[in-house]
């Protein structure tokens, strides 16, 4: 016999949760859309489900002049318009305590020596343990400027076992150039390890679950390859226009917006082979050997496609063309739908066409990975009986009903032999009596943990700049955008790009 004491935690053990240490957050834009909405509701939630050490301690930085007091009604109101789990005043009065508010531009240098003396005073009160991250819910024009003043005041720097992270939010840059450069000032002041890029799609649990399914399941494996698989749509449709965010979105579109970082990422997640082992590091090179192996079109004018929505009627109200929406040039030429065609060169998919797609003003508001298997080698049926009846496919949805469909032939009850498509469906919400936890949940819960398999590497992030900047390029050639009517499914030639190989856009 021994007298050891068994450990609290097995850390194999995945049935208990993973809970973050003594530790202090630090978000820049605050005040923003996305730490109203979603940051600040997320970070409350972890709490009340007793995910967040009671040391933890989130400090704000913003321009305004806010006393504390001011500081935590605007938290609480956050919270209260955006929990998900419900408001709980036991758990509000825990995380209070450690709220802390500092008053600056990203330019000022006193408000930085304020923000380094609130660190030190949270790692006395409150136990923080010199265990700090800092989350840039800013504009990427600002990051040079934060980082400078980060690093003059040693905020980046750690003593033995504490740690000092940077979150940050796409855009991961504007092109290869900038995404490099960008990369370049953040490694200055931050080891690689330390940065947590930001994508949300990659928090979102049917995303996770792309590799449960493929990998879990030993049905789908076998058929996950280029000798059954017709071809793969990925789509990320919105059915509203850009509302207030001119500013962000000019310039950008939605190759950048979209396609560049989520769609890239669930492709690789799509066509990744399985890592020896779920680390961080072995999932990243997976997804790194897709994306490295992604070949583009020999024809950019027939396989890509661009529009910007135009004015008209989209489910009973007038809405507004792209160029008619405030603060957009008369002159823009910023995609508000794009769509492309690529392939992945490895053997397990030669040959099988991959369609990324990303638009506003579209048909609904949907996410979906789309695996469309061939036909049968022998069909014994005549073409009649099978009039109604389509190819194979499985759909992995993301939002917002996320599960999987297995869409597949069966025979219509009768005494005829007619084979009509019918469809298996999981459902998160119908499968689980636990309702998944929001993106940003999964992912700063991460970040504090220093858990790092959702975070793109700047290695994946240059990587998939150097698929879209030959596209971006081309597309700068061509003029204007092809416009399309609000509530349809694009541009005609995104259509046309689909019909030129016989196939054609799935309709979610």
């Amino acid at each position: 016999m021994t007298n050891e004491i068994p450990t609290l935690r097995d850390p194999q053990d995945r049935r208990l949760p993973r809970i973050s240490p003594p530790c202090g957050l630090v978000i820049f834009g605050i005040t923003g859309d996305l730490a109203r909405k979603k940051l600040l509701p997320a970070i409350y939630d972890l709490a009340n489900r007793g995910l967040l050490h009671p040391a933890f301690s989130l400090t704000g930085f913003a321009r305004r002049d806010w006393s504390p007091q001011d500081f935590e009604e605007y938290v609480r109101a956050s919270i209260e318009a955006h929990t998900r789990t419900g408001f709980n005043e036991g758990t509000w009065n825990q995380l209070r305590s450690g709220l802390r508010f500092v008053s600056g531009t990203f330019d000022d240098p006193e408000a930085y020596r304020q923000l380094a003396d609130t660190v030190a005073e949270l790692d006395s009160s409150r136990g923080t343990g010199g265990n700090h991250a800092f989350y840039l819910s800013i504009p990427p024009s600002y990051f040079p400027v934060v980082a400078k003043h980060l690093s003059d005041t040693g905020l980046n720097k750690r003593q033995g076992r504490e740690w000092r992270r940077v979150i940050i939010e796409k855009p991961f840059g504007h092109n290869l150039e900038s995404a490099r450069e960008l990369s370049d000032v953040i490694s200055q002041i931050f080891d690689e390890q330390d940065v947590f890029r930001i994508d949300h799609y990659l928090g979102k649990e049917t995303v996770q679950n792309i590799m449960a399914m493929r990998f879990a399941n030993a049905m789908f494996e076998p058929l996950w390859k280029a000798n059954y698989v017709d071809s793969v749509q990925i789509t990320m449709a919105e059915d509203i226009g850009i509302g207030t965010r001119a500013g962000y979105y000019d310039g950008i579109g939605a190759a950048r917006d979209i396609i560049q970082n989520h769609l890239l990422q669930l492709m690789a997640l799509t066509a990744m082979e399985e890592p020896v082992h779920f680390t961080p590091e072995e999932i990243r090179a997976e997804k790194e050997k897709v994306l490295s192996a992604v070949r583009l079109p020999d024809d950019l004018a027939a396989d890509t496609a661009r529009g910007q929505y135009a004015g008209g009627w989209q489910g009973g109200d007038q809405v507004r063309g792209y160029l008619e929406e405030d603060g957009i040039p008369a002159e823009s030429t910023t995609e508000t739908f794009a769509a492309i065609k690529l392939f992945v060169g490895t053997r397990r998919w030669a040959g099988v066409p991959f369609y990324l797609r990303a638009g506003k003003r579209l048909g609904k508001r949907v996410t979906e990975i789309a695996v469309i298997f061939k036909r049968s080698a022998h069909v014994p049926f005549g073409n009649s009986d099978l009039s109604e009846s389509g190819q194979n496919a499985l759909v992995i949805r993301v939002q917002p009903d996320e599960g999987l469909t297995l869409k597949l032939g069966a025979k219509v009850p009768g005494t005829s032999m007619q084979v009509r498509d019918v469809t298996m469906d999981f459902a998160y919400g119908h499968a689980f009596t636990e309702d998944s936890p929001e993106a940003y949940e999964r992912l700063i819960l991460d970040a504090l943990v220093g858990s790092a398999p959702l975070f793109p590497h700047q290695r994946e992030v240059e990587a998939s700049w150097k698929i879209l900047d030959p596209i971006l390029s081309f597309w700068e050639t061509q003029g204007q955008p092809e416009p399309y009517a609000p509530g349809t499914w694009g541009p005609q030639s995104a259509h046309d790009m689909l019909a030129r190989d016989e196939r054609f856009w799935r309709l979610p």
